[in-house]
């Protein structure tokens, strides 16, 4: 149970179910007179899908009202949530690119020669520290079929 008894007026939907039903309308109700557990709640939905329906609910909520404290601190959840989301995607690539050098038989340094990159630069994407453009992507994939 919540500290604060949240109702949601005049919609469909209740505080107690899922946030990824709410209505814009529920999302800024509990933005801006719920509690913690009204905001964790909205945090661990933005966790789940940083760019999703919720995050962009909460997005345009802080858009034209401002609760106090709490306007701060959701932006702060987006941001860290699409960090975190971002970072994962990052070693996706970089661990699809190290399976793609493998799968190849190629060393380092002709595996960057045939996609049109140095040893250096390819050292990067394995790290994750940079992402290869689209284009690249499609040429190591080229290079080294058989993608799981």
């Amino acid at each position: 149970m919540t500290g604060v008894a949240l109702a949601f007026r005049n919609l469909t939907v209740d505080p107690d179910d899922p946030v990824a039903t709410w209505p814009t309308e529920a999302v800024q109700t509990a933005l801006e007179r719920g509690d913690l557990e009204h905001w964790h709640r909205l945090a661990v939905e933005i966790d789940n899908e940083p760019w999703g329906p919720t995050a962009r609910q909460v997005e345009e909520v802080l858009g034209h009202s401002r609760p106090y404290g709490v306007a701060e601190l959701m932006e702060t959840v987006i941001s860290r949530a699409r960090a975190r989301a971002e970072q994962r995607e990052r070693n996706e690539v970089a661990a699809e690119i190290r399976q793609a050098l493998v799968r190849s038989g190629l060393t380092r340094a002709q595996f960057a020669s045939r996609i049109g990159t140095s040893p250096s630069r390819l050292s990067t994407y394995l790290s994750s520290r940079v992402i290869p453009s689209a284009t690249l992507l499609v040429r190591i994939r080229k290079l080294a079929p058989g993608r799981e």
